[in-house]
């Protein structure tokens, strides 16, 4: 293996170990917010929040417990989702930055700025979002579905082999893929405009900061430039989460319907009817207050803690990379 390939291999286990390792985290500590979530979207305008807690508290588990039912599947599947979807996406922008017309511009290219990842053109980011999110779902689609139904009440599964088993006897291997097409509508344009958000968000917070400590020396040392850095990656990315959560929540609900009840709800269309005739318009936004904390926390979690590891590494191990910190001038 030549050396440019070694390296190319080395950084890309970096941005997996690191997307890995970020995914998790966020996917067990915010498993509760996920559950409630998915418990109202099931049932309609018939499962409040409250009533959710109360059938959670009611478990006979426990209520603890309760709360994080579904914590395996989903830190499996935010997990190896979120190594999959940063490796990806590393790998397109770095191919991205080749063209012209998704390449940051020079004009722009010098900007300060808290992360040493590829820059794109608006465009260049809102594509390589999507691309990468749309490639990690599919991979992920099985465990996806698993998730939300071990998440719900509708289902008693002991086990994820078990879970595995009834939908591969009930359902075969299309069972595995339900609510597909909602998932991509919903996460391609989340995972673009996520990205769109996050970069610029990131330069305007980082422009900021620098124009409020222009006069200052110093800068705090190292320790002071990461923090401030993780600490505007932390604001970025919970104002982008909260954003794109209100703009997919409907592609959300329906395919929560759709993985939950696919007999009832046949594909994306016909969901989307039956739950504005059946309920309502508020039914598309039914969990929007959860899943709008959900991932503008676990966004924010998963993007801060990837970029810091991703940063360390390349400081460890010399992969390069090297880019500008808000701080630097």
């Amino acid at each position: 293996m030549s050396d440019g390939a070694r390296k190319t291999a080395t950084k890309s286990t970096f941005h997996f170990a690191a997307g890995l390792g970020s995914g998790v985290l966020s996917a067990v500590l915010l498993q509760p917010i996920d559950l409630l979530k998915t418990r109202v979207q099931q049932s309609g305008s018939s499962h409040s929040l409250s009533a959710a807690i109360a059938e959670i508290r009611a478990s006979p588990s426990g209520f603890i417990p309760a709360l994080w039912r579904g914590a395996v599947p989903s830190a499996l599947r935010t997990g190896f989702g979120s190594a999959i979807y940063f490796t990806s996406l590393n790998s397109i922008r770095e191919h991205a930055a080749h063209f012209p017309l998704l390449a940051v511009r020079p004009a722009s290219a010098g900007a300060q700025h808290s992360s040493s990842l590829p820059k794109l053109s608006n465009t260049g980011n809102l594509l390589a979002g999507a691309v990468a999110r749309s490639f990690a779902g599919f991979i992920l689609m099985p465990l996806t579905v698993l998730k939300v139904r071990y998440e719900s009440s509708f289902y008693k599964y002991n086990s994820l082999a078990g879970a595995a088993r009834d939908i591969a006897s009930t359902e075969g291997l299309r069972g595995f893929f339900a609510g597909f097409g909602a998932t991509a509508i919903r996460d391609a344009p989340y995972a673009g405009l996520y990205v769109l958000f996050y970069e610029q968000s990131k330069k305007r917070l980082s422009a900021l900061y620098l124009s409020q400590n222009k006069n200052t020396t110093g800068g705090g040392g190292a320790d002071g430039k990461s923090a401030t850095a993780a600490g505007v990656n932390f604001a970025s990315g919970v104002f982008s989460g909260a954003a794109c959560s209100v703009i997919s929540n409907p592609f959300d609900a329906v395919k929560t319907r759709i993985q939950l009840q696919p007999k009832e709800y046949h594909n994306m269309v016909h969901a989307a009817r039956r739950m504005v005739g059946e309920e309502g318009v508020r039914a598309l936004w039914d969990g929007l207050a959860l899943r709008m904390s959900r991932k503008a926390l676990s966004s924010a979690l998963a993007w801060t803690v990837y970029e810091e590891l991703i940063k360390r590494a390349e400081i460890t191990w010399g992969s390069g990379g090297g880019g500008t910190h808000i701080v630097s001038t």
